[in-house]
């Protein structure tokens, strides 16, 4: 089933998503890994519209589809403060609801490819209204929640490597 948060997230707006740890397509951090202390990477925002509520950031491997059969979600926060402009390396979603992964882990879940280099998107969407969804909602239904009460005022979505060298395979 197909949503906002499913699939490439087209740039909208000047809402913009970067990290001083890779540049858009770059290599994220050992550290960020599965396996290498499983920190989510230091994130900069920039460009929120001012009527932003509230935001929702999202991390995916549409690589590992051939494996697991779908594109395994990493991360999922929704609920952000829209004043947001940075957060911080292993932030956990202070003041956010964080959902849960594909390990079926709340929270950040780092990078852990079976082989070979995997493309990981970050995904950011600002809306005009807080979505109040539960923590447990995992994103397709997410998506759901936006599309019948929000509207997406801007996106963004930067792509990041990792490689299985960078760490031992989950």
């Amino acid at each position: 089933m197909g949503t906002v948060l499913n699939g490439e997230v087209e740039q909208k707006g000047e809402l913009s998503l970067s990290s001083p740890d890779t540049g858009d397509g770059g290599r994220l951090p050992d550290s960020t890994g599965k396996a290498n202390g499983n920190l989510s990477p230091r994130l900069e925002v920039d460009g929120v519209p001012d009527d932003a509520e509230s935001l929702v950031l999202v991390l995916d491997d549409p690589d590992a589809e051939p494996v697991a059969g779908h594109t395994w979600d990493h991360w999922l926060v929704w609920g952000i403060d829209a004043d947001v402009n940075a957060l911080p390396e292993g932030w956990e979603g202070e003041g956010a609801t964080v959902g849960y992964n594909d390990y079926l882990e709340h929270g950040y879940g780092g990078p852990a490819p079976p082989e070979g280099e995997h493309r990981y998107r970050f995904k950011l969407l600002a809306l005009d209204s807080s979505l109040g969804a539960p923590g447990y909602t995992r994103k397709t239904r997410l998506g759901s929640v936006i599309a019948m009460n929000a509207d997406v005022l801007a996106s963004t979505q930067i792509d990041t490597t990792y490689d299985a060298e960078q760490g031992t395979v989950f």
